[in-house]
């Protein structure tokens, strides 16, 4: 039942915990992934040279635009890159899979080297250039990208990061020396070249991320932070009568408004508006964030260490006790019976025998449904039957395809009950699942954590003549009235 690149390569969790790596999973992408402040602020000189070469290959493709010294071939050679999925890290939330940056990314990033960097390593009012001024002001260049960028710019550390581990740590034989592409940049022959690497090998190369360049949500530099946190720039700004031209723009954008309630995205726009006016406020916005650089640490520490108890602490116990409990883990998933019993099992796990507490935080109960469903995805996954990803094809995005031929399947699809879509999904899918001529099956799992979740979900089924339906499977999690001695 092995879940985790500890599992996989044999290997203690405590052994990689103690080497600063994340344990990612080996089933499908977690929602971390590195943030480039963490490198700039970091206490280790080598972190602040990845930061450094990271600016020079910034600066590098910046002075070519400048120079108009681009042409496709180059753009496809210096500004386009896959993803590394080997690093189980991301916002992918089926698999490890994702798109990469191609042809949208680098004319993005073309236009935005020429306007926003052109002071790179001559900065003024920060301490530093940051590659994420990339995606503050600028549409084209998304928090995905600068990740995907970053990590494929660390990809040689990466690879020398994992190497070491491996080699001290990992059985020969369940390692290969790989070739990796891209892993360095030749400034002298200005040609990405490739290496090779003693890695973990299980029908790809797996790498390890240090934890302590991780965090989860949001960069520390961020234009959404920008953007609501706007009013706290202009204070920083020492000379008075830039600054009271910048609040003077702001508010007149704000003025025109006043006949009504003003809302928070229209506050926005003109935040955005008065920094597209004044792209100086950037820079103030950026040293801000520098000066609490350690909270950054903190604050990044702190997600890394909750995803880690999420995703890997409490989905091993949900585990556990569905193997010692049931026989989930000895019933196959091949056929729509099959899910019905493990979806059986499962229920009467976090119902019945403190299961429930995997979802569970400090009292508060999970948030997000991508969260869920990737927990859903790691308990599942214990068999050796084939449970595959399903792609939109009409009916909607489900989370688990459990085949049982070319065209007999079973859908299994987790919702959260406070889902506000969740009316809307459950009238357009069934009836689609029920009436389908290639013999589909779909099964929504919806999982409630309060009273008021419960009585929510009972009014949609009613309305839709769902309840007791045998294809809506409704589970119970909720702090209170669970029996004695298991609750969160």
């Amino acid at each position: 039942m092995a879940t985790f690149f500890n599992e996989f390569f044999r290997v203690t969790a405590d052994t990689v915990d103690d080497y600063g790596a994340f344990n990612v999973s080996l089933i499908n992408d977690l929602p971390l992934f590195i943030d480039p402040f963490l490198l700039f602020n970091s206490d280790k000189p080598e972190y602040r040279q990845l930061h450094g070469e990271i600016l020079r290959y910034m600066i590098f493709l910046r002075d070519k635009v400048v120079a108009d010294k681009i042409n496709p071939d180059l753009v496809k050679a210096w500004f386009m890159f896959p993803e590394v999925k080997q690093n189980w890290l991301g916002f992918s939330l089926q698999g490890n899979g994702g798109s990469g940056l191609g042809k949208d990314f680098a004319e993005a990033l073309k236009v935005n080297l020429e306007k926003l960097f052109a002071d790179f390593g001559q900065e003024k009012i920060t301490r530093s250039s940051h590659i994420e001024k990339v995606c503050l002001v600028r549409s084209g260049v998304g928090r995905d990208m600068i990740s995907d960028f970053t990590t494929n710019l660390l990809k040689d550390y990466l690879c020398r990061y994992t190497e070491r581990f491996a080699v001290a740590h990992i059985n020969a034989s369940l390692r290969r020396k790989v070739p990796v592409n891209k892993a360095i940049f030749n400034y002298e022959t200005e040609t990405w070249e490739r290496r090779v690497y003693d890695l973990p090998w299980i029908a790809d190369f797996v790498l390890l991320t240090p934890k302590d360049m991780l965090t989860r949500d949001e960069n520390w530099i961020n234009r959404t932070d920008m953007i609501r946190d706007f009013e706290s720039i202009p204070v920083a700004i020492p000379d008075s009568e830039l600054r009271g031209q910048v609040f003077n723009y702001f508010q007149n954008q704000l003025i025109r408004l006043r006949d009504r309630p003003i809302t928070q995205r229209e506050k926005d726009e003109a935040a955005a508006r008065t920094i597209m006016q004044f792209p100086e406020l950037v820079d103030y916005y950026i040293r801000k964030k520098e000066n609490s650089g350690e909270e950054a640490k903190d604050i990044s520490s702190e997600k890394v260490s909750e995803t880690k108890r999420a995703f890997e602490t409490q989905v091993k116990e949900l585990q556990a006790a569905l193997a010692q409990e049931t026989t989930f883990y000895k019933t196959g998933n091949s056929t729509y019976a099959e899910a019905h019993q493990r979806l059986a099992y499962l229920k009467d796990v976090i119902e019945n025998k403190g299961g429930h507490r995997i979802f569970y935080h400090k009292g508060k109960a999970v948030q997000r449904e991508s969260d869920l469903q990737i927990i859903f995805r790691f308990v599942w996954f214990g068999s050796p039957s084939d449970v595959g990803t399903e792609a939109n094809d009409g009916r909607g995005p489900v989370d688990y395809k459990i085949a049982r031929g070319a065209k007999d399947k079973t859908l299994i699809e987790m919702k959260l009950a406070k889902n506000t879509g969740l009316e809307r999904n459950l009238e357009k899918q069934l009836p689609i699942y029920q009436a389908a001529s290639d013999a589909r099956n779909g099964i929504k799992v919806i999982i409630y954590f309060s009273e008021e979740e419960k009585l929510r979900v009972d009014a949609i089924l009613r309305k839709l003549k769902l309840t007791d339906h045998k294809d809506v499977v409704l589970i119970d999690a909720r702090n209170d009235n669970k029996p004695s001695g298991s609750k969160a």
